[in-house]
Parts: C-alpha cells; structure tokens; sequence
C-alpha cells in the first residue's frame, strides 16, 4: 500500500490500529503453530469422532515439514512487512512505493517511445499527420486514451463532441487541439431555471427562439418573444443570433447540438445548466505522445487550417466542449 499522500483518514490512529492489526495476526499465527507443536498428543490414537461406521478422525500431529513451512511464512510477512510498506504509514526500509515504480517504469517506456517518435517532435503537426507510421501510433493512443469518451470512430456522443466535423468550441487549429489535449478544458452553462434568472414559461420561449435558430420547428409567438429574452440573458455569452464565441459558448443556429436539439432537452439545458470537463493529458503522455496524437485528431478532417503564429503549449490543467 502507497501512503505518500495520505488522506486525513490516515491519521495516526489509524496508522497504530492497522500496524497493531497486522502485527498480532502474524504473531498468533506463529503462537498457534507453536502450542500446537508442543501439545501432547497420543499418536495412532483417535479423537472420538467417527462417520459412515468406519472413517475415524486421528489424533495426529501435523508433519514437521509442514509447520515448518509455515513458520517460514510468518517469517516472510515480518521481513516483508520491514522492507515494504504495510505497517500503517510506516515506508518500510526499502522506501518503495507503488508511485515510485510507476514513475521509474513511465520513464523508461517514454525514453524508449521519445527513441521512435521524437524527431516527429520537430516537424509541425500539418506534415506529421500526414506521416502514416505517425497516424497509427496517434491512433493506438487514441484508442487507449480517447474513445471511452468520443468513441472508436471520434464521432463522440450525448455529451462528448464529435472530433470528425468542423465545429470547435476551443477552436480547431492544429495548436489550439494541442492546447486542449494538453490543458484538459472546463466548460460550464450556468442554469437559468433559478430565480430570478427565468420561470418555465420564459425558458419554453427561449428554447422555441433557440430552436429556430437553426431552422428546427418553433412556436412562432413564443420564439418572438423567447428572442427579446436571449438577448438579455443569453446574447452575452451565445452572441448575436446564437452563433457563439470561440472558447466561451457553442454556435446556437447550427445543425450540431452536443446534447440533442429536442424541445425537452434544449429546456432541460436552460434550466439545469450544463458542465464537461475534459482531463489534461500533457503532464501524463508527454510532449512528443501528445504531439502525435494532436496530430491523428486533426488528421480526423474537422481541423482548422493552421493560423501563421500558433502560440506554443506549455504547462498542464486548464474541459472540453468541442
């Protein structure tokens, strides 16, 4: 068990009850064995027991060789348990972690992978996405890392933006998809169901207006009068006519709709409000991991063509709606 970083759960207490725990399990262990060696008993004598007329129960002592593998066990545990973590919070005398060899094990397997793929690291993300030895490791890594959420075709789902079209919340230039694998993204509606913001009838007018945005049919009167609402309580962050803000809100008059461009869900988002966050990868897969897997998600087809000065991507944490 790793305890470099302990919760408040293990507090001292804890430490001493669990190294008490442990301690006594092992030391009885051994006691048993011992009285057990030591008691008397009458070999080729039975103890009573008898079934089935003829299968009589011995009383028998185990074999040495046996107790003696067990004492070797108990001897086992207390070396262990003095050399490796076990004994509450106590390191052991190795000072091995289950977080230390991760690390050591993670820096060997990215010396060997920066070997391979590190001079990829040196051309731009345009020309290694083209590179088809480059495209299947990016797609290996896409697999392990990136389908739990926008599935095996990067189509995504309810909730989890499609890589594959045209529309990027974040922007989808080859160093704004690079900054957001790298940073991870936070992205929040804030819910308009609460007062003062709007009653019901006041978000079923909105969602009418939003639904007409994109040409979805809409109850005429109340999109007319769900319009004066947007542009008081959504226009700010949606913009004028709903076509969104790059890094801020998604464009309300296209046919893509994260979530479904149903009445009830559009109502539901209004009121509830939404949150996506996407986990930074840069700290975890490395420069040039991240460098090629940039490069399979451009190389998708819904990339932007790349700005004349891309700023570079440095640090980790910064979720992302597409």
């Amino acid at each position: 068990m790793d305890f470099n970083n302990t919760s408040d759960f293990f507090g001292s207490a804890w430490s001493i009850y669990i190294t008490v725990i442990s301690l006594v399990g092992i030391v009885a262990c051994a006691v048993f064995l011992w009285v057990q060696g030591s008691a008397r008993v009458s070999a080729g004598k039975t103890t009573g027991h008898q079934w089935d007329e003829d299968l009589t129960e011995y009383n028998n002592p185990l074999p040495n060789w046996w107790r003696w593998m067990f004492y070797l066990t108990v001897a086992f545990a207390l070396v262990y348990l003095w050399l490796y973590p076990g004994l509450g919070t106590r390191q052991g005398t190795w000072g091995w972690t289950m977080r230390g060899q991760y690390d050591q094990e993670k820096a060997v397997a990215d010396a060997q992978f920066n070997k391979v793929y590190g001079d990829l690291l040196k051309q731009d993300i345009v020309t290694v996405s083209q590179n088809e030895a480059a495209r299947e490791a990016g797609q290996h890594l896409f697999f392990t890392y990136c389908i739990q959420c926008h599935g095996s075709d990067a189509k995504g789902g309810k909730g989890f933006p499609n890589l594959t079209d045209n529309d990027w919340l974040w922007g989808g230039t080859p160093g704004k998809i690079k900054e957001t694998i790298t940073l991870g993204r936070t992205a929040a509606m804030p819910p308009k169901g609460l007062k003062p913001d709007m009653n019901g009838e006041q978000i079923e007018d909105v969602a009418n207006y939003v639904r007409s945005l994109s040409g979805l049919a809409a109850d005429s009167i109340r999109a007319q009068r769900g319009g004066e609402i947007f542009a008081v309580g959504c226009q700010p962050c949606h913009g004028v006519g709903g076509k969104g803000n790059v890094g801020l809100a998604p464009n309300l008059s296209d046919k893509i709709w994260l979530y479904g461009s149903s009445k009830a869900t559009i109502i539901e988002t209004i009121t509830k409000g939404r949150q996506n966050r996407m986990p930074a990868f840069g700290e975890f897969l490395g420069d040039a991991k991240v460098h090629l897997l940039t490069a399979y998600v451009y190389g998708l087809g819904g990339g932007e063509k790349p700005q004349a000065v891309e700023p570079a991507v440095t640090g980790a944490s910064a979720t992302a709606a597409k």
